[in-house]
C-alpha cells in the first residue's frame, strides 16, 4: 500500500509539470495565437505568407498524438534538461504539445470580439498593438480565462499520459504501480485524484471567466 507522502509527491510533480507547462505554453502559445489573428486575411494587419505558414506548423504540432510527440522530440528533450525523463523533462514534451493548443485557444477567443469595436479604436486612429494589447485582449478576457482552463486540463490530461514515457507524477503511479502490477485500486485512486484537480481547476477558471465577464455586471 503506498503512503500518503508518496500520494502527496506524486500529486506535487504532476502539478509542478501542469504549472510550468502551462506558463510557457501561454508564453508562446499567446503572442502565437495574435499573430494568427492579427495576420489573418480579415485581420488588422493581413500577411497571408506568414498567416499560412504559422498555420501549418500549428496544425501539423497539434496532430501528433502526445506519446509519440513525446518519443519524437527526446533528443531535444535531453539537449535542454540532459535528461529525456522524469518530472523536469517531460516540460519540453508537454509545452511542445501545449502552445499550439493555446494557440488555437486564443486565436478562437480573440475572433470572438465584435469587429465593430476593432472598426471603433481603427477610426481613433489606434495603431495594430494598441488595437491589440488595449482592446482586443481586454475584450475576449472572459473568453481567454474559459480557454485557459480547458489548456491547463489539457496539459493536465498529457501529464498523466507521460507516464508511459518517462514521466513522473499521478501519471506514474498510474501505470507503474497499477498497470504494470495488475494493481486496480491504485489506478483507481489515482484517477480519481487527476479527476479531482480537473474539476478544482475547471471550476476556478469558470468562476473567473464569469467574473471577468462584464456582461454579468
Amino acid at each position: 500500500m503506498l503512503s500518503v507522502e508518496f500520494w502527496a509527491n506524486a500529486l506535487w510533480e504532476t502539478l509542478y509539470m501542469v504549472a510550468i507547462s502551462t506558463v510557457v505554453s501561454y508564453a508562446i502559445g499567446l503572442p502565437l495565437g495574435l499573430l494568427l489573428v492579427v495576420s489573418d486575411k480579415n485581420g488588422i494587419r493581413p500577411i497571408p505568407v506568414l498567416n499560412a505558414v504559422l498555420g501549418v506548423i500549428v496544425n501539423i504540432l497539434r496532430s501528433i498524438p502526445f506519446l509519440i510527440l513525446g518519443v519524437m522530440i527526446s533528443p531535444l528533450t535531453r539537449a535542454i534538461t540532459g535528461s529525456s525523463i522524469g518530472t523536469a523533462a517531460m516540460v519540453v514534451p508537454l509545452t511542445v504539445a501545449a502552445a499550439p493548443y493555446v494557440a488555437r485557444m486564443v486565436e478562437s477567443s480573440i475572433k470572438e470580439v465584435p469587429f465593430g469595436v476593432i472598426e471603433a479604436a481603427q477610426s481613433m486612429g489606434a495603431s495594430p498593438w494598441q488595437i491589440v494589447w488595449k482592446v482586443l485582449v481586454p475584450e475576449a478576457k472572459p473568453s481567454l480565462m474559459v480557454g485557459a482552463a480547458i489548456s491547463v486540463v489539457t496539459i493536465l490530461g498529457y501529464s498523466a499520459m507521460s507516464g508511459f514515457i518517462g514521466g513522473g507524477g499521478l501519471g506514474t503511479v498510474a501505470v507503474n504501480y497499477g498497470y504494470n502490477r495488475y494493481n486496480f485500486g491504485i489506478m483507481l485512486v489515482a484517477v480519481i485524484i487527476i479527476v479531482v484537480v480537473v474539476q478544482i481547476f475547471q471550476e476556478v477558471g469558470l468562476r473567473l471567466a464569469k467574473k471577468l465577464d462584464k456582461r454579468n455586471r
